[in-house]
């Protein structure tokens, strides 16, 4: 969406142009829940942002919209990151921001081109702090092949802030023949994840509570977009590609089931989850399923090209631990159920808000 920053002046909100039912879990004031990417971040979205800004482009609500302009296709996609702590093993706030967005870019199939940064800096944070975010920004977005071409600089008051936020929009071309959003799911739809779960909500966690668990865990931010690339030269009618970052896999798992409408069927002995995380998780009392991912992706394939994309996906760096985890049905529609090892089933449902705060 475009930048929700807002001018608030003294203008009363009706509450009679919210949507019914009552909004936001009747919660007069907003709360960490609702940038967890769950459903408290889905009712904020729907019934304040949605009908405020109220248009056809917007309503599709996917990772990035998709806009024809002087006879081209772009992708358009922005996001604020707010990270705490700002290194971690295996990246940093820098290397979130550029990869963030640029995963976005590419869950439309398209090829990223140029970005745009905002840094709003905290008085008192220390510049060589600035200075290896704004290092690591670059050296990402070089790795990531695309160029920051614009930017802007703030600062609040001590006490303000959290030392350092970052927010990036970019831009890419969509190829023709591509049409990738998450209405496009169908019965008979593989469902591919590009290697293993958790790993950066699980890192950002052992660091900010200085736990250890006898390995370090690291982060798997990366940049998707050749990934991407990788399976569309396998055929260009992928249905759906997500990046689970927020509310991880389960949530976006969520958001596709109930956009397309169709149930998604999961085979819980098929997602790759390292022993570690699940290790950590069980310590935690989280579910890796909910954990944050910084460098993954699911796809959503029609069946005749699933085992074709799968190999491209495993010859490619980013996709070498793919998986085949499971299936689009026409059961349960708008659900999402997993079948576990045991020989039972359970649902696996739209997390309320997110089990780790401050992930990206």
């Amino acid at each position: 969406m475009a930048d929700l920053a807002t001018d608030v002046r003294e203008t009363a909100v009706d509450p009679a142009n919210r949507t019914c039912p009552a909004p936001l879990r009747d919660q007069p004031v907003v709360v960490m829940g609702h940038g967890g990417g769950g459903a408290l971040s889905a009712e904020l979205i729907e019934q304040v942002f949605t009908p405020a800004y109220g248009n056809p482009t917007l309503a599709a609500l996917a990772d990035s919209a998709v806009l024809e302009l002087g006879g081209a296709r772009l992708a358009f996609s922005t996001d604020s990151y707010v990270v705490r702590p700002l290194f971690f093993p295996g990246g940093s706030l820098g290397d979130l921001a550029v990869n963030g967005t640029v995963n976005d870019l590419a869950m439309s199939g398209a090829s990223p081109a140029y970005l745009s940064t905002a840094f709003i800096l905290e008085e008192g944070v220390p510049l060589d702090t600035v200075e290896r975010v704004a290092r690591a920004v670059g050296a990402a977005a070089r790795e990531a092949e695309v160029t920051v071409a614009t930017g802007d600089t703030k600062v609040v008051e001590s006490g303000h802030g959290d030392g350092v936020y970052v927010t990036t929009a970019g831009v890419g071309l969509v190829p023709e023949g591509v049409d990738i959003r998450p209405q496009r799911a169908r019965p008979g739809d593989a469902v591919l994840v590009s290697g293993p779960i958790g790993l950066h909500g699980v890192a950002i966690m052992s660091v900010r509570e200085g736990l250890e668990f006898g390995t370090e865990i690291a982060s798997d931010t990366a940049p998707l977009a050749g990934l991407v690339a990788a399976m569309l030269a396998v055929t260009r009618d992928i249905h759906v590609l997500r990046d689970p970052t927020r509310g991880g896999l389960g949530a976006s798992l969520n958001e596709i089931a109930r956009a397309s409408g169709t149930g998604v069927r999961l085979r819980e002995r098929a997602i790759p989850v390292p022993e570690d995380v699940a290790n950590a998780c069980g310590f935690l009392g989280l579910d890796p399923l909910y954990v944050a991912n910084e460098g993954r992706l699911v796809a959503f394939v029609p069946p005749e090209h699933a085992e074709a994309v799968l190999a491209a996906m495993r010859a490619h760096p980013q996709g070498a631990g793919a998986a085949l985890i499971g299936e689009c049905v026409a059961e349960h529609p708008g659900m999402v159920v997993v079948a576990t090892g045991l020989g039972g089933s359970r649902v696996l449902d739209l997390p309320l808000g997110e089990q780790l705060p401050r992930i990206c």
